[in-house]
């Protein structure tokens, strides 16, 4: 059977067949150039997001190091805040549920505290997170009438926690719904805060959680770090003057 009729036909057709390959080796061409380019400036912002995340705050502490966090795509700052070693980790979440995700920024003074056991106020918990061991704490204690009215207390030893009255004056920031963790241990002393929430479209589209332009302002880790150490400083004056 002759498929494409006469001879000038047929001659029509191969013409239109080789243009589309060269149409398509063509399009090919440009798709990989442009995933290239796309792969290429991905990287570069990679390379640049811990210097444009910490670059401006980093001038507040000494001896500032910038360097990966403890998972992917998180970035840490460390070194000293009035003579006390301080760290700023951001964390991604993608487990809430029916949330988008959250980029937390994680600041904690690990200097040892007089305690024995660990007293965690955690915000609207609403399932696991990716910056909290706040699930794991066996007890959960009953919230005082002057803390935030959306938090939830919980420890692992209920007869030895620090008495919720210490740290009552310095819940300002948690009454403000990007405060979300305050915990207190033997080892120290941290408060997580949103820094930034991804991007609706993409996230919707891609999956991808992106945030953007994220930057943390020197003044709000300023603010962070000294009310984590007017806090530290309450606890010490409260253990000084227990009998």
């Amino acid at each position: 059977t002759n498929f494409y009729g006469p001879p000038a036909w047929r001659a029509i057709c191969l013409c239109m067949v080789m243009w589309n390959a060269i149409l398509g080796s063509f399009a090919a061409v440009a798709l990989s150039a442009l995933l290239a380019r796309q792969f290429r400036d991905r990287h570069a912002r990679q390379r640049r997001a811990p210097e444009e995340l910490f670059g401006a705050a980093a001038a507040l502490i000494d001896g500032a190091r910038i360097e990966p966090g403890s998972s992917a795509g998180s970035h840490r700052l460390t070194g000293r805040y009035r003579d006390l070693p301080v760290q700023a980790q951001t964390v991604v979440d993608t487990l809430a549920v029916r949330k988008l995700p959250s980029l937390w920024l994680m600041v904690t003074i690990p200097e040892p505290l007089p305690l024995t056991a660990t007293f965690d106020l955690m915000m609207r918990p609403s399932g696991p997170t990716s910056c909290s061991n706040f699930d794991h704490l066996p007890d959960i204690l009953e919230r005082p009438a002057d803390f935030p009215e959306q938090a939830v207390l919980r420890t692992d030893d209920a007869r030895h926690v620090l008495p919720a009255h210490v740290l009552a004056p310095h819940l300002e920031p948690f009454f403000n719904p990007r405060a979300k963790e305050l915990l207190v241990t033997p080892k120290g002393i941290r408060m997580v805060i949103q820094l930034g929430e991804a991007d609706r479209a993409r996230y919707g589209v891609f999956r991808q959680a992106e945030f953007g332009e994220v930057s943390l302002a020197p003044a709000l880790l300023q603010d962070v770090l000294d009310r984590l150490i007017a806090m530290r400083q309450s606890i010490l004056d409260w253990h000084k003057a227990a009998p």
